[in-house]
C-alpha cells in the first residue's frame, strides 16, 4: 500500500463517490491481418470479480492511496486535465484488479477515476473520448464496453482514423455459466514497451486465418451464447485461442505465458471441457464452466499446493457502477 500527494486546493467540498469497475476477459483478437481497412477486433467478457472500486472526495490536495496510486494520479491530473475542472480529490482504492495479469487493469482504473471526478463536478464524460486521451483501447474495445455496459462483447477493431473500436455485438452472459480463473501471481503479462515491440515484430498475419477467426466468432460463439449452449461456445472459444496463442508464442514463451497456468489447462482439456485458455497476453488461464456447482468441483480437482490461486467468476452484464456516499 502507497500514497502519494500533490496538485492544487479546491476550496469548495463535494460528496464523496464510490466507483465499482468489472475487470474484463480477452478472449482473443478477430483479424490481425487488416487487410479490409480494419485491424485486430476482439471479443471479450465482463466479469463480476476482480474489480476496482476506489472511494473520492474533495480534499485540500489532490492524493491517492492504495495499490496503484501512481498511475491514479496520473489519470487524476489527466481527467481534470479533459473536463477542465480542479485535481483536488483524494481517491482511496478499497478493491483492486491485479495489473498485467489479462484483466484490462489500467482501462478500468483509469475511467473509474475519471467517472469518479465527473461525478463530483456534477459532470458526466465520455467514456470512449476520455479513452482516447490516455490511450486506452489503442487495440481493443472490450475493455471499454466492460465498463460501460458489460456483457460479452465484440468490437469492429481500429481503422486509420484514431477512433476507438467500434462494438458491433454484445450479448448477455448466461446466468448459470461460470469462468474458473487461474491466476499465477509470480509472473506478469507482456506490457508496455515489450508489448509495442511485440506487435512491431511479429510476422504478418495469415488472411485465411483471420478469416477463420471471424467465422468462428459469427457462425459459431456468438450463436452458442445466444442459445446457452456452452460446449460449443467452449470449443469456439478454445479455437480462437488456440490460433492466437500459436501467433504470439515467441513473445510470451509459448501458446501461453505462464508455464503452471498451461499445465492446469491441459487438467482441464483432459476433463474433457470444451473452454479454455489464456486472458489476453496473460498469465491468467480460464475455464469455462455451465454452472456454480460444476466450477466448485473443477476448482476442487485443480487446486494443489504452489502459487497458483484459483476464482470462480459470474459474467457482468451491466458495466460499472458510481454512487454517492
Amino acid at each position: 500500500m502507497g500514497a502519494t500527494t500533490t496538485g492544487s486546493v479546491r476550496p469548495a467540498q463535494a460528496p464523496a463517490v464510490r466507483v465499482r469497475a468489472p475487470a474484463r476477459l480477452h478472449f482473443g483478437f478477430l483479424d490481425m491481418h487488416g487487410g479490409l481497412g480494419r485491424r485486430f477486433g476482439s471479443i471479450g467478457l465482463a466479469i463480476d470479480t476482480p474489480a476496482i472500486q476506489i472511494r473520492a472526495s474533495a480534499a485540500p490536495h489532490a492524493s491517492a492511496m492504495g495499490p496503484e496510486a501512481e498511475r491514479i494520479r496520473t489519470y487524476l491530473f489527466a481527467a481534470a486535465a479533459h473536463l477542465g475542472v480542479s485535481d483536488a480529490v483524494a481517491i482511496e482504492v478499497e478493491e483492486a484488479i491485479p495489473a498485467h495479469a489479462g484483466f484490462g487493469s489500467g482501462t478500468q482504473l483509469a475511467l473509474a477515476v475519471a467517472a469518479a471526478l465527473a461525478r463530483l463536478n456534477g459532470m458526466t464524460v465520455d467514456v470512449f473520448d476520455f479513452a482516447d486521451v490516455l490511450e486506452r483501447g489503442n487495440r481493443s474495445g472490450v475493455g471499454l464496453a466492460a465498463f460501460t455496459e458489460g456483457g460479452l462483447i465484440v468490437d469492429g477493431g481500429r481503422d486509420g482514423t484514431g477512433a476507438p473500436p467500434p462494438v458491433i455485438a454484445r450479448l448477455p452472459w448466461p446466468e448459470p455459466w461460470r469462468v474458473v480463473l487461474i491466476l499465477d501471481e509470480g509472473v506478469t503479462g507482456v506490457h508496455g514497451d515489450h508489448e509495442t515491440e511485440a506487435f512491431r515484430d511479429l510476422p504478418p498475419f495469415e488472411e485465411a486465418r483471420a478469416a477463420e477467426i471471424c467465422r468462428i466468432t459469427l457462425m459459431q460463439v456468438l450463436p452458442a451464447a445466444a442459445t446457452a449452449d456452452i460446449d460449443t461456445f467452449g470449443r469456439g472459444i478454445t479455437a480462437i485461442q488456440d490460433r492466437i496463442g500459436d501467433y504470439f508464442a515467441p513473445h510470451q514463451g509459448g501458446r501461453y505465458a505462464s508455464a503452471a497456468v498451461a499445465e492446469v489447462l491441459q487438467a482441464v482439456a483432459a476433463q474433457g471441457i470444451s473452454g479454455y485458455g489464456q486472458s489476453s497476453w496473460g498469465p491468467t488461464g480460464f475455464a469455462l464452466m455451465p454452472s456454480e456447482q460444476d466450477a466448485q468441483a473443477l476448482v476442487a480437482s485443480l487446486k494443489q499446493p504452489g502459487r497458483l490461486r484459483f476464482v470462480i467468476a459470474k459474467g457482468r452484464n451491466s458495466g460499472a457502477s458510481v454512487s454517492d456516499i
